[in-house]
């Protein structure tokens, strides 16, 4: 048990990011993972260039690093924006221009779960305008997933830092995921159980883990507070990553904290070098 007994990944949007992105894949592997995810990096459009594409999955390959998440087009991320597509007009448009495009990627390097943020509500917009638009977008990614053998992802985001962003609370998300699956019939959407963004809306985690492990699809780590690595705060993230091992979780956990003041390699002490490397 503890984190030696978890199969961890890098998110290279919030790690490495000292390094231009085709050179994180390479420092993740150097600092001992084999796995990583990613954010949308290409936050001005949701259609780069296929050469683009083809240099990041070189890259990825180059390093022998295996992409285990990617978000869709999310917007500005990081910056204001947290996803597009319940935004009306020409980010649900961007959304869905990147679907296939994104759902293709995946599937190029071995891909198995994409991450939609929900987005935030828009001064104006008719909040169920907003959630209607953002299942007929949920339902047409869940079959662009599903095509490439992939998971749909939905994530709860915390109020403090997204106070615009509906999905504020572990059942929030469930009900998108549950609303999703009944459209589709296809069972693929699940859920993004992220420790730190629930620990910073107040949810008590172990229950949060009992109710819904059978539902979750991801699960990212940060300690809170600072958002920082493990053992920089107070979560005892080592026992409740026991607790969704318990409860049947067997997938990836994504490092989406920040490093602090020092560089993103130097951040790894608290886990064991012989941990890293995914088996």
């Amino acid at each position: 048990m503890g984190y030696p007994d978890q199969r961890f990944d890098v998110n290279l949007s919030i790690l490495f990011t000292e390094l231009p992105l085709l050179e994180r894949p390479a420092a993740a592997a150097a600092a001992g993972f084999t796995a990583v995810e990613l954010w949308w990096p290409w936050i001005e459009t949701p259609t780069p260039p296929q050469a683009e594409l083809d240099a990041l999955k070189k890259a990825l390959d180059d390093a022998g690093t295996q992409l285990v998440g990617l978000n869709f087009y999310a917007g500005q991320l990081p910056g204001p924006d947290r996803g597009a597509l319940s935004v009306p007009g020409t980010e649900s448009d961007r959304f869905r221009a990147n679907i296939e495009v994104a759902a293709d990627f995946a599937a190029s390097v071995g891909c198995t779960a994409l991450n939609a943020l929900y987005g935030n509500r828009v001064e104006g917009a008719d909040p169920v305008v907003q959630d209607a638009l953002a299942l007929e977008n949920l339902v047409l990614a869940a079959r662009a997933a599903d095509r490439t053998g992939a998971i749909l992802l939905v994530e709860t985001l915390n109020k403090p830092e997204s106070p615009l962003y509906p999905l504020v609370s572990a059942p929030a998300a469930i009900e998108v995921v549950d609303k999703v699956n009944a459209a589709t019939g296809l069972g693929n959407a699940k859920f993004l159980l992220d420790l730190y963004h629930l620990s910073m809306n107040g949810e008590e985690l172990s229950q949060v883990i009992k109710a819904y492990a059978a539902k979750t699809g991801h699960v990212q780590i940060a300690d809170n507070p600072g958002r920082g690595a493990p053992g920089t705060g107070t979560l005892p993230l080592e026992r409740l990553l026991d607790e969704l091992k318990d409860a049947g979780y067997a997938g990836w956990i994504g490092l989406e904290y920040k490093p602090g003041d020092r560089p993103s390699a130097e951040s790894f002490d608290w886990l064991p070098a012989s941990a890293r490397a995914a088996g």
